[in-house]
């Protein structure tokens, strides 16, 4: 039976004609969006989910709020895991991690730089599914200066070579690590990105005990069928037990007094495979992505595929009289109406079919595009995943079914007796239903139209944002610890390069913190504030551009000014700080060290414009601090010839080691990557689901000029010109976007005001951006229709009359 209604909805679709051309191309179209973006979202949610023990492993974080300002961290303190194995007899097992910044790994006389290089404990293969391919795993980290490389890190290394038991040198260490194991490479999907394993046990701060100290990651595998809740509940004795004591060694009060003055201190789990979509939790090593752009995407493909679906519903329903003989014919020689509605709606899902295998060459042909925006490896694995095809097959029956049903009933509606004695009508009977099926076409478009429009103004403004400091022409070294002791040399050296403007080092700078820590103020020793702290020298503020708001910056003629500090006006104002100038900070690792403030920055970003500015303090960089950056400010034009003098200076002092360094203005627009691919990704979309529906707004054009051509022939002979047509036919397009944008609007500003919410520093939306939809969607239709219009007006009259 089926194969019966396949083969005369082959026979039917071959006597449609260029109609069907237009909706297999439409649905096509749809059908690629919504692969693409079902693709994606199918990757982002696969992170983490390759793991063996994937439900029983979760990452501590630590949430607190300190005189107001919160924090929700991935990092933890050293001896968090082994506390919560001893204390709590849920947790089975632990593992500490500590992610390092690009390395230099020196073989011999070859130097490398390695992103990716992570240091673990001997349970890491517990908790990651990953192959090891040499060594021992129970052995493989068990020992300081340990080192397991990855397999493309030991070809990279080695070559050919047997890499076991190889020395080489990992940054600054004082010995050569040893290679105990090579491990597969681990999978794009996973949060942890290592390329290398590094013994934990050779980290100094290893068998540390400080529980103020939050600097590393630390996850837990809990035994089989336990509550991670009841893990939760028991994270507040293991705070009064552990951290309680030296709240009170450093503040005098109890934890409990603590958190009675509105303060917050509290640990929470965080399941392996949730890590990659949470964003709320802050984490320098892993970007993860927004759920909530998911939904976003999800549904422009969604809405995709009903514009293309709508278009079919219209052009089967338009084209309907040339099928009413047909419909007739088949009931008066026995088809029942449940039989041609089966005929339609098989029809429908034979040209769904046909447009998917067009959709996925398309897909095929554009993912290298889309690869290369989100940085990915996206695939159509048709055999490698199980998922693919069934879901290729439900995708043809839902489209089928959704855009075939409404004309196969109406189709199948006809009555015999009337359409045989030719009596067909002409097309109209359901115009007001096509009407408002166009509308909700042109609603889609402005939803879209606009809200690619506000997603392009936020980023931006925030790419275009004055942060405070000049980002242009400034060159930022990395790993300053490989100069050791003579980074005041360097800077001296540097300084002479022709085309150098000012020279500085800093543990930190904007885009890169790297010290979130926690302060007392003499008078208030009972609270705790929390600021970014810097280590700079004389010459950050000129060489950053950042200006004084009040008081001054570290004078080289005041030794006094060594001990003192500058805070930022977010400091001043979120501490309440009435008298800056009379305030003393107290670190809380070294109290007999008090340091008057002697300076107030205005406000600069040192993180994303999706927050507010923190309070900030910079400290005096002592030349026993050896760590961080080097910052060159470059004059106009010079960039080129001082990188060349820069890596010729760094070489003959550092013994011939790469020179790590990155563009601040390029480093810092890094923020806004997901931002930047979200918007494009967006515009792509909004300008197919627009040559989607300008395709069936064409195809309705078309028809109803053809059914309208005696008509206009009639109109030219009593005196109409072509403008006079144009108008008429113009004018139901205006009146229908028109609808469209009135039931748009609301829609795109609640969810556009909702969407920019997540930004502290965000634009306002204005009349113009939702004027704007709605002038390119009039523009787009009118563009469309206007070409067949003016063809079908300029017709010699004569002609049109004759028309049947």
């Amino acid at each position: 039976m089926l194969s019966h209604y396949i083969k005369f909805s082959f026979r039917a679709l071959r006597r449609q004609g260029g109609y069907v051309a237009i909706n297999v191309l439409g649905l096509a179209v749809g059908m690629a969006c919504a692969l693409v973006i079902a693709l994606f979202i199918m990757h982002e949610l696969s992170y983490d989910q390759h793991h063996e023990h994937k439900d029983r492993i979760y990452r501590v974080g630590l949430h607190g709020i300190f005189s107001g300002q919160e924090v929700r961290a991935a990092y933890t303190a050293s001896p968090m895991g082994a506390a919560m194995m001893a204390d709590m007899p849920e947790v089975e097992n632990f593992l500490r991690i500590n992610v390092w910044d690009e390395t230099i790994i020196q073989r011999d006389d070859d130097f490398f730089i390695e992103q990716g290089l992570v240091e673990a404990d001997d349970t890491f293969f517990d908790f990651f599914s990953v192959e090891l391919l040499r060594g021992n795993k129970e052995t493989a980290l068990a020992e300081p200066y340990s080192l397991v490389l990855s397999e493309s890190s030991a070809k990279r290394l080695f070559g050919d070579e047997d890499p076991m038991n190889q020395s080489l040198r990992v940054g600054n260490m004082p010995n050569h690590y040893r290679v105990t194991g090579v491990m597969a490479d681990m999978p794009e999907t996973s949060h942890l990105s290592a390329k290398m394993l590094a013994s934990f046990v050779t980290n100094q701060r290893a068998t540390d005990d400080n529980w103020l100290s939050n600097s590393f990651f630390t996850y837990v595998m809990l035994y089989p069928e336990t509550d991670p809740v009841t893990v939760t509940e028991r994270f507040e004795d293991l705070i009064v037990k552990y951290v309680g004591p030296q709240v009170r060694q450093i503040l005098g009060i109890t934890i409990e007094d603590f958190i009675a003055q509105g303060n917050t201190y509290n640990y929470f789990l965080q399941p392996l495979t949730g890590i990659h979509l949470d964003p709320t939790v802050g984490q320098f090593n892993h970007q993860p992505s927004d759920p909530r752009y998911f939904w976003i995407f999800g549904s422009i493909g969604l809405l995709i595929l009903v514009i293309a679906s709508i278009n079919f519903m219209n052009l089967s329903t338009a084209h309907a009289t040339k099928r009413a003989k047909e419909v007739g014919v088949k009931k008066v020689i026995g088809s029942s109406k449940g039989m041609l509605i089966w005929q339609f709606v098989v029809e429908t899902v034979v040209l769904s079919a046909i447009a998917l295998i067009l959709a996925i060459l398309i897909t095929e042909i554009t993912l290298p595009y889309f690869n290369n925006l989100l940085s990915l490896h996206l695939s159509l694995s048709f055999f490698t995943d199980w998922r693919v095809i069934p879901s290729l097959l439900l995708l043809v029956l839902l489209v089928g079914f959704f855009a075939g049903s409404y004309p196969a009933f109406y189709l199948s509606s006809f009555n015999p007796e009337t359409v045989l004695k030719g009596r067909t009508g002409n097309g109209k009977q359901n115009t007001g239903l096509r009407k408002a099926l166009t509308v909700m076409q042109f609603a889609i478009s402005i939803i879209l139209i606009t809200g690619s429009v506000i997603m392009y103004k936020q980023l931006n403004y925030m790419l275009n944002k004055d942060v405070g400091f000049n980002t242009e022409n400034l060159l930022v070294i990395r790993q300053a610890q490989a100069l050791g002791n003579q980074i005041h040399s360097f800077k001296t050296e540097a300084q002479n390069i022709p085309g150098v403007a000012y020279v500085s080092a800093s543990t930190a700078v904007p885009g890169r913190n790297n010290n979130n820590n926690g302060y007392i103020i003499r008078g208030r020793e009972e609270e705790s504030f929390l600021m970014q702290t810097n280590w700079v020298d004389y010459d950050f503020l000129d060489t950053y551009g950042i200006q004084v708001a009040e008081g001054r910056f570290f004078d080289p003629d005041l030794l006094t000014d060594q001990q003192a500090v500058v805070l930022n006006q977010s400091a001043v104002i979120n501490y309440q700080l009435d008298d800056p100038f009379a305030t003393r900070i107290v670190s809380p690792g070294d109290q007999e060290n008090i340091m008057p403030v002697i300076g107030v920055l205005e406000d600069f970003h040192f993180e994303s414009a999706r927050s507010n500015i923190a309070p900030y303090v910079m400290r005096f960089k002592n030349e026993d601090i050896n760590w961080g950056y080097v910052s060159i400010r470059i004059e106009p034009g010079m960039m080129p010839r001082v990188v060349e003098e820069t890596e010729r200076l760094w070489a003959s002092f550092t013994s011939n080691d790469p020179l790590m360094y990155f563009f601040m203005d390029e480093d810092f627009n890094r923020f806004y990557r997901e931002e930047r691919q979200n918007a494009q990704l967006s515009v792509l979309f909004t300008l197919l689901a627009i040559l989607i529906a300008s395709l069936g707004l064409y195809g309705l054009t078309a028809f109803s000029l053809q059914q309208r051509t005696r008509e206009i022939g009639i109109r030219k002979t009593f005196g109409a010109g072509i403008a006079n047509i144009w108008y008429l036919f113009c004018k139901d397009v205006l009146i229908l976007v028109a609808i469209a944008t009135v039931l748009a609007w609301p829609l795109i500003y609640w969810v556009a005001g909702n969407w920019l919410q997540n930004y502290h520093f965000r634009i306002s939306m204005q009349p113009a951006d939702f004027f704007l939809g709605f002038v390119i969607s009039l523009l787009i239709a009118l563009s469309t229709i206007s070409y067949r219009v003016v063809r079908a007006a300029s017709m010699n009259p004569s002609i049109s009359l004759r028309y049947e």
